[in-house]
């Protein structure tokens, strides 16, 4: 680590109602892997738009390699060498590997594309990071994993100095994981100084040279990784002590909340399960396997080829969400910020979207009922928001989280599917979730649980279906399950599949 790169000098960012940002005070030091953590809604998005030049604070200076700012604008950021890449890929899936890469270059050559220039210099940049992506793939072909590295290749193609990832991990497995530090690893050998954001511990500690916390707003510390503790960290981001614990439930019943039998499409062959209820069930598997695909078509988003589906014994046929939703089967999406919540619409309306048919008369709305249901959430799970009336786009990752929560919630549903239910959410907020479905489990609900993060599965669920290649290949009771034996059961049928095909 060497001189200062990048200081923060008094950074505040106000909006309506609240303080995003709060007098920053923050040195980057150049080559080091500098960690910002903190709950969600404790600055950090804010404070990253600030070096990207989407948000314009209201007071303080940016201070790069000596030059002061007032603001920077999203040109002169990438003139500095600054690039963000989100948890939100942000590349077009219909162009190329080498198109993306190039996106915004100038061609001087000719008015038209020229793609050979554009896959040599595709082709450069990944041979320097030292991954073998073909720069002709289609995006929307590519892994999440590799998606990830075609974002991290698109900055290092702009001559970057500091680069920021923002929670790189969500959506990885832990054999892509490992890929990605290696990566960054390499970024940081070749004098490329990164802010890394991650509410998971263990990589925060595995990766940063400094961490600083922030809360509400404002920093409250900047340590030495190798002069702190994952605890002294914890305690500084929620403002007490805080234990990563999973909370266990007492609800115990034989009966069948759900069975589905021998169900087939969306990737998925012959998948069998059953929950019972009060009971919380885990989907283990890497990413591919079908778990999610299984999930929709319980719920009725997509449709199946064959199988059956039991409620409470009776046999039913769900053909959409609103069905799924009329046999009282709720769906915690994957991806809440496209499927589900509506960003430019408040708590309110999508806490209620699904429940207008319910309050309605004569195609008129009683909206004191709507607000009432909606105030009732809000305080329920806690949502930090000004109101109701906020809009949704406006909440940190978290609280939008908790939003999605809340339009399940108020449609009253017996069977809730959760899918991936805390990927970036921070460790209070994770805290919250796991409290509310085990108190969902004490009132004798019951739900499916969808995580990467093998210690939620194993901590959560009272049994677990291992899936892969669409296929369920084995139940496991609480007692008796382990990553060890969850990974060998993946890799055994995996490479039974591998030996079938070249047979």
């Amino acid at each position: 680590m060497g001189d200062t790169l990048l200081s923060l000098r008094g950074l505040t960012k106000r909006y309506p109602g609240v303080v995003a940002n709060n007098n920053i005070g923050l040195d980057i030091l150049r080559g080091e892997i500098h960690t910002l953590v903190g709950e969600n809604g404790a600055g950090k998005s804010t404070l990253i738009k600030s070096l990207s030049g989407s948000v314009i604070p209201d007071e303080g200076k940016i201070v790069w390699e000596g030059m002061e700012y007032t603001h920077i604008t999203p040109r002169l950021s990438a003139q500095l060498g600054i690039a963000i890449v989100y948890q939100e890929h942000c590349l077009v899936e219909s162009l190329s590997v080498a198109e993306n890469i190039s996106l915004g270059m100038k061609n001087t050559k000719t008015i038209f594309p020229d793609f050979k220039t554009y896959e040599a210099k595709a082709q450069d940049v990944l041979g320097r990071m030292g991954v073998n992506i073909d720069p002709r793939a289609k995006v929307s072909d590519l892994s999440t994993a590799e998606q990830q590295v075609v974002e991290i290749a698109k900055a290092m193609s702009k001559s970057v100095k500091l680069m920021v990832l923002d929670e790189p991990t969500a959506s990885l497995t832990s054999g892509e994981i490992e890929m990605l530090f290696s990566l960054i690893m390499k970024l940081k050998e070749g004098g490329v100084t990164i802010i890394y954001i991650s509410h998971r511990m263990d990589e925060v500690f595995r990766v940063s040279d400094r961490i600083t916390v922030l809360r509400d707003g404002s920093v409250i510390k900047t340590l030495k990784v190798s002069e702190t503790s994952r605890a002294e960290i914890i305690a500084l981001m929620v403002g007490r002590e805080l234990r990563e614990t999973f909370p266990q439930h007492t609800f115990k019943s034989d009966e069948k909340a759900l069975e589905a039998r021998n169900i087939t499409g969306n990737g998925c062959k012959n998948a069998g399960l059953f929950i019972k209820k009060g009971e919380i069930v885990g989907l283990a598997g890497l990413l591919g396997a079908g778990r999610t695909e299984l999930a929709r078509m319980i719920y009725g988003a997509d449709p199946m080829e064959s199988g059956e589906l039991f409620i409470y014994g009776k046999k039913v046929t769900i053909t959409s969400p609103a069905k799924g939703i009329s046999q009282k089967i709720g769906l915690i999406p994957e991806d809440r910020k496209h499927q589900g919540v509506l960003l430019n619409f408040s708590i309110e309306w999508n806490t209620t979207l699904s429940l207008l048919k319910k309050f309605s008369f004569l195609s008129f709305l009683h909206f004191r009922k709507l607000k009432d249901t909606a105030n009732k959430y809000l305080q329920a799970l806690n949502i930090a928001a000004p109101s109701a009336d906020s809009m949704v786009a406006n909440l940190s990752g978290g609280n939008q989280q908790k939003v999605v929560l809340a339009k399940t919630m108020a449609t009253q549903s017996d069977i809730v599917i959760f899918d991936e239910p805390t990927r970036g959410i921070d460790v209070g907020a994770k805290q919250e979730i796991y409290q509310l479905m085990t108190d969902m489990a004490n009132s004798g609900k019951s739900i499916l649980l969808i995580s990467s993060d093998m210690a939620e599965l194993l901590g959560m669920s009272d049994r677990l279906y291992v899936l892969a290649e669409g296929k369920i290949l084995g139940e496991l009771e609480r007692n008796e399950a382990t990553q060890i034996k969850i990974m060998t059961m993946i890799s055994d049928a995996m490479t039974a599949s591998t030996a079938n095909f070249i047979r």
